[in-house]
């Protein structure tokens, strides 16, 4: 009989999004021997990536996850993880995060900012469509912003394709305009950490309230990996599923999704899904939701609207005329993730009276920006940022550590509340802090 693989390091960081990709990288740097365990493969060279076809084959149960309640969540399963499908959206951390939690990460974002050239697209490339949002949102007395971007067009020019990241970007990007977390597992490897792909790791091993190691399976095969430091980064549902299998049972209880939907109106111009996603936003921190311009890709749009009706399903031939507002809540904390797979989260009472003014304010954007009034709908609910679910405050300290000693959490799930807000450049800045705590350099 083969005996089963094992593995040793320093640190094993399971999963590659933006805090475990960002934690590797760093740690790699400072001599830290790191074991990168992923779930899914990398994609990014594969024919299919940046197609509807690539996202039904990686994201969990193909794009098909429910909650109970009926709420969408894409979840990719990557290298690189949500950050191959996400809008390329920037935001710096809500004031809330250092002032009621205390954890400052002022320092990590700015130098993130600098490093990959973070700002708005360039204003010829916003989107006449978006860009006529913004400005009948600014003639209602609403001052919307260009939204920085994890986006350079000069990055397309380097690899002598022409930019494109439009609505499909949110497949995965073709034109290598978008950054991707992946591209820091790749700076890893060459610092010399070892990575497995089709990594499915199942729980920590914790011995007298110490974390070990992890074990689980790759590509079917048992492994054990040896570390005395681990870190899961493995998304708001992945890492509290593990916690969960390691005898950390008040992960997954609650949780916040930034649940999302779309507002679309149709008008006799030029909509918005040919264009750059999200490059016009504005929050309502008062009331708790961001607007945002965003349209949902060609193929993809049918689907999601036939849940809504025969109606707004047959406004598919009219998708180039289609304008798109995004409504993201800051939704309560609320709901579960069972040991058994299951999801359970919907709106709560105050989500609804966040989510029903968020509606007429979009109405009253959308006709002034020229869409019919009798046009205007919304889509089903999606969950767009599980987050939430192994919280600092509660089961973390704010070093991200949990109860048992060397084990830590650098994902989505960390955050106390629903960040209401995008969330990758606040990720890094957590993984960034993380990995100077482990070195003893802050």
């Amino acid at each position: 009989m083969t005996a089963r693989p094992t593995y040793t390091a320093d640190v094993i960081v399971v999963g590659s999004g933006p805090g475990g990709a960002t934690a590797a990288r760093a740690l790699s740097r400072d001599g830290k021997k790191v074991l990168i365990l992923e779930r899914g493969r990398d994609y990014r060279d594969t024919v299919y990536y940046g197609t509807y076809l690539g996202a039904l084959i990686y994201t969990e149960k193909m794009s098909f996850l429910y909650t109970q309640e009926g709420l969408n969540i894409i979840a990719p399963i990557m290298l690189g993880g949500a950050t191959s499908m996400y809008c390329g959206c920037a935001a710096p951390p809500p004031a809330w995060l250092k002032d009621r939690y205390g954890v400052n990460i002022d320092r990590e974002v700015a130098e993130t900012i600098t490093e990959l050239n973070i700002q708005p697209l360039p204003e010829a490339l916003r989107g006449e469509a978006s860009t006529r949002i913004a400005q009948a949102a600014g003639a209602l007395g609403y001052d919307w912003y260009p939204q920085p971007k994890f986006m350079d067009p000069r990055r397309s020019v380097a690899l002598n394709k022409k930019f494109k990241c439009h609505a499909t970007t949110m497949l995965g990007c073709r034109c290598g305009a978008k950054w991707n977390a992946a591209e820091w597992v790749d700076e890893a490897v060459q610092n010399g950490a070892e990575l497995k792909t089709s990594a499915r790791v199942s729980r920590v091993l914790i011995e007298d309230g110490q974390a070990v190691g992890v074990e689980g399976h790759i590509r079917g095969r048992k492994f054990t990996a040896r570390a005395e430091t681990v870190i899961l980064a493995a998304g708001g549902l992945g890492s509290p599923r593990i916690l969960q299998n390691s005898g950390l049972k008040d992960a997954g209880v609650g949780m916040a999704m930034d649940t999302t939907v779309m507002v679309y109106g149709f008008s006799s111009q030029n909509g918005t899904g040919n264009e750059p996603p999200m490059t016009w936003s504005w929050e309502n921190d008062d009331v708790g939701y961001m607007l945002s311009t965003l349209t949902d890709p060609f193929l993809l749009y049918p689907m999601i609207a036939i849940r809504k009706g025969i109606g707004p399903a047959l406004r598919w031939a009219q998708w180039h005329k289609m304008m798109g507002v995004m409504i993201k809540l800051k939704d309560d904390i609320s709901g579960n993730l069972y040991p058994d797979g299951r999801i359970s989260k919907g709106l709560t009472a105050t989500d609804r009276e966040k989510q029903n003014h968020a509606y007429d304010l979009c109405q009253k954007i959308l006709v002034e920006a020229g869409a019919r009034r009798s046009s205007i709908f919304m889509s089903p609910l999606r969950g767009t940022h599980p987050s939430g679910t192994v919280r600092i405050g509660e089961m973390l300290d704010t070093n991200l550590q949990s109860e048992t000693r060397g084990l830590y959490v650098c994902d989505a799930g960390v955050f106390p509340e629903s960040l209401d807000r995008p969330t990758v450049l606040s990720i890094i800045g957590l993984g960034k802090r993380l990995a100077a705590h482990l070195v003893g350099k802050r």
